[in-house]
């Protein structure tokens, strides 16, 4: 399975075929349930492309996610440089920009957004709070959606129009991931001084983030309301996208509801533990999804991924 991708994605050169597989190794590892939704859903052809955007989205995130806010900046521009220097030169030391450069060659929108990324990675490397939804929408806007198109480009309708919508439900979808991100990840971002819930809200509830208690109950529900908002205006993406990727979307979003149940059910209790859907029904939709793909057959003769140039 995997060699068939590299030949239809149209690596052959045996170094970048062995960099594209340790790429795949490390996003099977920090990524599971999302690799294997990519590679039981997605065209062969796009596969490793996917794998090498996300293998940089998450070496991206792990060089400036350590540290206090003056190191993490440090790390972001000594970073910045490596990658346009692997960009001007069209090639470098390291795997994960090698894979990155030809994935760039082949899908040339990836160049503008690995830059709109960059970028964007300097909000993410300075933020320890929010004061309002004004702000946490600079940052989705800003860094998580330049961070989703990452991939998203890849799956992206070449018509303008198809693009808009594509665009808009992205920016919604992500919206409302991040906010899920930040609900499950609630009592760690509270010991590490930082939360992505607005301040104005915690105030509004009277709610202290490190106690389970009705106050922060009523906060994490009207959290996940809005996360639910967005995930339902995020739903046209599943028909916007051309038919070889709308099993994978159908999932992605899937998949996302089942975490919302399981934030929405935690509630309170998010103060000092975290939630995750339930494996089963994760595994259900998957499968689902997989069956529906080969019923069709649609993506299986596909020879070239594109009819578009898809937390880390």
């Amino acid at each position: 399975m995997w060699r068939r991708s590299l030949d239809r994605a149209g690596i052959w050169e045996p170094r970048l075929r062995r960099d594209y597989t340790e790429q795949r190794r490390a996003v099977r590892r920090f990524a599971t349930a999302e690799y294997t939704a990519a590679r039981l859903l997605l065209p062969a052809a796009l596969l490793p492309h996917v794998v090498a955007a996300v293998a940089f989205m998450h070496d991206t995130d792990d060089r400036i996610d350590r540290g206090e806010p003056d190191v993490r900046a440090a790390a972001l521009v000594e970073w910045d440089g490596l990658v346009h220097k692997a960009f001007a030169e069209g090639a470098s030391a390291l795997p994960v920009l090698r894979c990155l450069v030809r994935t760039a060659e082949r899908h040339p929108d990836v160049c503008a957004k690995v830059e709109e990324f960059l970028r964007g990675c300097e909000r993410e490397v300075a933020w320890r709070a929010f004061a309002d939804e004004e702000e946490l929408e600079q940052y989705v806007r800003e860094y998580s959606l330049p961070a989703l198109m990452l991939t998203a480009c890849l799956l992206a309708p070449a018509d303008t129009t198809g693009r808009a919508a594509f665009t808009d439900g992205c920016h919604r979808l992500i919206r409302a991931m991040q906010r899920i991100d930040f609900l499950e990840d609630l009592a760690d971002d509270v010991r590490a001084g930082r939360t992505g819930i607005p301040a104005d809200a915690v105030a509004r509830h009277g709610a202290d983030l490190t106690r389970p208690d009705a106050a922060l109950g009523r906060l994490v529900q009207e959290q996940v309301d809005r996360a639910a908002t967005d995930l339902a205006a995020a739903a046209p993406l599943a028909v916007v996208v051309d038919p070889p990727y709308r099993p994978f979307i159908r999932a992605l979003l899937g998949i996302q509801h089942l975490r919302l149940g399981a934030v929405r059910r935690a509630g309170a209790s998010l103060a000092t533990g975290s939630s995750a859907p339930p494996i089963p029904a994760a595994a259900l939709l998957l499968l689902r999804e997989t069956a529906a793909r080969a019923g069709t057959g649609r993506g299986r003769g596909v020879g070239t991924a594109g009819t578009g140039p898809l937390r880390g």
